[in-house]
C-alpha cells in the first residue's frame, strides 16, 4: 500500500502541470482524510485541471472533507476561493449554507458567486433538523432571488436560476410553501431580464418544472 506521505510529497513535488494532475489524480485515489489538506492547497496552484480532479477527490470524501474547506478559504486567491466554493456545493452539506449564502451575494468574484449560487439549491436538505429545512430553504429563496435579479454578471444570474430550478425540484414533491415563489421568481426574470441567454435559462427551468 503506497503511503500517504510518498503521495503527497510527489504533489508538491511536481515539476509540470501534467504531472501534477497525475500527482493529484494518485492522491486523491487514496480516498483518506490525511489527503484533504493538500487537496485543498493545490486550488491555490493555478492549475485548472488539477483543481478539477481535486474537487472530485474531495467530493468523493463527502461530509468529512466539509470543516477543513470552511476553514481553509482562501481570502486573497479569488480562484482557490473558487474552487473550494465549487467543492462545498458538489458535496452539498448544509454546514456550508451560511458560507455559500454569504459568496453568492456578496464576493468580488463572479467566479465565487457563480459557483456558490448554482451549488446552494442543491444542498442535502435531509441532513438538517426536520424544523429547520423550511427555514434554511427560504433563506436560500432570498439569497437566489437577489443574485438572480441584482448581479451585474450574467453568468452569476444564470447560476443563480439553475439553483432555483434545483432547490423547486427539492421541494416540489414536499408541496412546500416556496415553491410556488419559485416559480413566480423564474416568471419574473424570464419578463425582465434583458439578456436572451438569462430568458432562455429560466424558461427551460419553467418547462422542466412543469413536466
Amino acid at each position: 500500500m503506497t503511503n500517504i506521505a510518498q503521495l503527497i510529497q510527489a504533489v508538491e513535488a511536481s515539476y509540470s502541470p501534467t504531472t501534477l494532475i497525475t500527482a493529484v489524480r494518485e492522491l486523491s485515489a487514496a480516498n483518506d482524510q490525511a489527503v484533504i489538506p493538500t487537496l485543498i492547497k493545490v486550488f491555490g496552484y493555478n492549475n485548472p485541471g488539477a483543481a478539477v480532479v481535486a474537487v472530485e477527490g474531495l467530493v468523493n470524501l463527502g461530509d468529512i472533507a466539509v470543516p477543513f474547506l470552511l476553514a481553509e478559504i482562501d481570502g486573497y486567491d479569488y480562484g482557490a476561493r473558487a474552487w473550494s466554493h465549487r467543492a462545498l456545493a458538489k458535496i452539498g452539506d448544509p454546514q456550508a449554507l451560511d458560507t455559500l449564502m454569504s459568496a453568492a451575494t456578496e464576493d468580488f468574484a463572479l467566479s465565487v458567486r457563480r459557483a456558490a449560487a448554482q451549488g446552494l439549491g442543491s444542498l442535502k436538505w435531509e441532513k438538517l433538523p426536520p424544523s429547520e429545512i423550511l427555514p434554511a430553504q427560504r433563506r436560500v429563496l432570498t439569497t437566489l432571488q437577489q443574485a438572480s435579479t441584482q448581479d451585474p454578471e450574467w453568468v452569476v444570474r444564470y447560476a443563480a436560476i439553475v439553483g432555483l430550478q434545483s432547490l423547486a425540484v427539492a421541494v416540489q414533491n414536499a408541496n412546500s410553501e416556496i415553491y410556488p415563489e419559485i416559480i413566480t421568481q423564474l416568471q419574473k426574470i424570464n419578463r425582465q431580464d434583458c439578456e436572451v441567454v438569462i430568458q432562455a435559462r429560466s424558461q427551460f427551468a419553467l418547462q422542466n418544472l412543469e413536466n
